[in-house]
């Protein structure tokens, strides 16, 4: 049926077509072995489109149903973004780098530890001995917002260095949790009555309620709860997806930038540009 995909008669091709798509991603190793086999350039290019739409659509119905399920893994959630620009990427991969890295704080942790003594012991594993930090040469880039990659390269935005300290440190039992402040993701610690914030983004420095006053009245914004308090995983994907969506338009390539904007409409009940 695939190599009817050429067919002369543009309707027989069409009807192909329509019907490939009707069977979902099971059909994709056959269209790539369609593909290695024909010397056609112009069916290969077919092939190459019907495979990246029909992984878009997977893509899409997986990130409603997380959503609808409650987003409660926030690291199968940022998965569902690193597979629009890497679908072969494990989710098991992911979480096993995940949890040495947890192992590996975890014997640095200590009972009864004070919170800031917690928060220390965590950057020190995380950015001194192994070393992660800021990608501040390629801010931009699209391959920022891939977990698989900060893991990998230990190099990512804000965004991708929090989700992985925030993940570790609620598996210490740590309140650690993502906080939505314009233009920089960061962390709050809160628990009984203490409350402050760490910027993963700069080793994990610790700041106070002032320096968060301080921060929004430079970008002369009226200060509002979203600022300060938790935030929910939805929201953190989503932020995630509007990180992916600006590295493309940047890169002007416009057309992976309106994608990524329709997997964030297919996962918020408002409009995605807020």
């Amino acid at each position: 049926m695939i190599s009817l995909l050429d067919d002369q008669d543009h309707e027989v091709a069409s009807h192909v077509e329509q019907k490939i798509v009707s069977m979902g991603e099971s059909i994709i190793p056959f269209l790539e072995e369609e593909w290695e086999e024909t010397l056609d350039t112009d069916l290969q290019k077919r092939i190459e489109d019907l495979i990246h739409d029909l992984q878009f659509g997977g893509l899409m119905g997986r990130l409603k149903e997380w959503k609808e399920n409650g987003a409660k893994d926030l690291i199968e959630g940022m998965w569902l973004v690193n597979s629009f620009m890497y679908p072969d990427v494990d989710l098991a991969n992911i979480t096993k780098a995940v949890e040495q890295l947890y192992f590996d704080a975890w014997t640095h942790m200590k009972e009864n530890m004070h919170p800031f003594d917690q928060v220390k012991a965590l950057n020190n594993v995380l950015f001194r001995e192994k070393r992660f930090s800021a990608n501040t040469k390629n801010f931009h880039s699209p391959a920022n917002s891939m977990l698989h990659l900060a893991l990998e390269t230990k190099r990512g935005n804000p965004l991708t260095l929090c989700v992985i300290y925030m993940t570790i440190a609620q598996k210490l039992d740590m309140p650690v949790y993502g906080v939505n402040l314009p233009n920089l993701f960061i962390l709050t610690y809160k628990m009984d009555g203490v409350q402050f914030y760490i910027n993963v983004y700069n080793k994990g420095l610790v700041l106070s309620k002032a320096d968060i006053d301080n921060y929004i009245l430079q970008l002369n914004l009226n200060p509002v709860d979203i600022f300060y308090e938790p935030c929910s995983n939805l929201d953190i994907v989503k932020r995630a997806l509007r990180n992916l969506a600006f590295s493309f338009e940047k890169m002007d390539d416009l057309e992976k930038a309106t994608e990524v904007t329709k997997l964030l409409t297919a996962i918020s009940d408002d409009d995605p540009t807020l």
